[in-house]
């Protein structure tokens, strides 16, 4: 196939780009920058210029593919991302409307922690809470299994690890080494699913060729790690000692990641895994930690 790549210099795109054409693919990935475009060419794909901002764009180009992996989100507003949100659903529209009857795939990225899950360990079945940043972008995506578009979600973990991670785990990581304390809230007990990006990347291929339209997947190696265990890991990799804090100082002492620190989002991938085949074998993420990447000198 011919596949058209949003995201692809970021941290998940730059593993799915690889994994696309290793397995025989062709890819046609957007390029915001002049320096994303000489790194995309440099891994072997052809070159988009254009962005999020222009839906129209987008839809043009996914029209000359046979398929379509929508990566590329706007996180620079974090943790206030209802306009990136809006942003993502009107890429996602104007995209399915240009594959709309064609049954060609159309994966699109989402989370886990958006989910609803009534007996403590989310499924690829459950949905996203209405008013979740990413609810509306991931039933879009899905309904437009009823417009002859091939299209499925991959809910990716927390914390999607690896050499290059610039998200949670690093900021964990920072605000251990800035408090010199690594600290879990309450018994720690909540849980975090994880994934390795490598895992991530053939996640993203095997949607791309064989998911049924309007399916969800869940990319979640780890099906749920204590937050504590992750505090204790980071613990013993900044040799700084590992404490609890109340519930009602997560923010002062966690800054915004203070709202997700003690949400509990233990996620299965059993149906994914049955479905696609997929098995994730690379490190966890206590493992991966333990290997000292994460903890380089700033």
């Amino acid at each position: 196939m011919r596949v058209f790549v949003t995201g692809g210099s970021g941290f998940i795109g730059s593993a799915v780009i690889p994994e696309l054409l290793g397995a025989g693919h062709r890819v046609l990935a957007l390029a915001r920058s002049e320096k994303s475009a000489g790194a995309l060419r440099a891994a072997g794909a052809e070159v988009h210029r254009g962005s999020l901002d222009d839906p129209g764009d987008l839809a043009r180009a996914a029209a000359g593919t046979d398929g379509v992996i929508h990566l590329a989100f706007n996180h620079d507003a974090f943790p206030d991302l209802t306009r990136a949100a809006e942003a993502d659903l009107r890429v996602i529209e104007a995209v399915g409307t240009a594959l709309e009857g064609s049954d060609r795939p159309f994966v699109v990225t989402s989370g886990t922690m958006m989910l609803a899950s009534a007996d403590g360990v989310a499924t690829e079945e459950d949905t996203p809470v209405a008013g979740t940043y990413r609810a509306d972008p991931d039933l879009a995506a899905l309904a437009l299994a009823r417009r002859g578009v091939r299209s499925a979600v991959v809910r990716l973990a927390p914390s999607v690890h690896g050499r290059g991670d610039q998200g949670f785990v690093p900021r964990l990581i920072d605000v251990a080494r800035e408090k010199g304390v690594a600290a879990y809230v309450g018994d720690g007990t909540n849980r975090w699913p994880a994934v390795h990006r490598l895992d991530a990347a053939r996640l993203f291929r095997l949607a791309l060729e064989s998911a049924p339209a309007g399916t969800g997947l869940h990319g979640a190696a780890d099906e749920g790690i204590p937050f504590k265990d992750i505090a204790a890991a980071i613990g013993s990799g900044l040799d700084v000692p590992v404490r609890s804090i109340p519930a009602d100082e997560a923010q002062a002492h966690f800054g915004w990641l203070g709202t997700v620190a003690a949400v509990d989002n233990a996620t299965s991938s059993e149906r994914t895994r049955n479905l696609l085949g997929w098995k994730p074998e690379q490190p966890g993420l206590i493992a991966d930690l333990a290997e000292g990447h994460y903890f380089s000198a700033p």
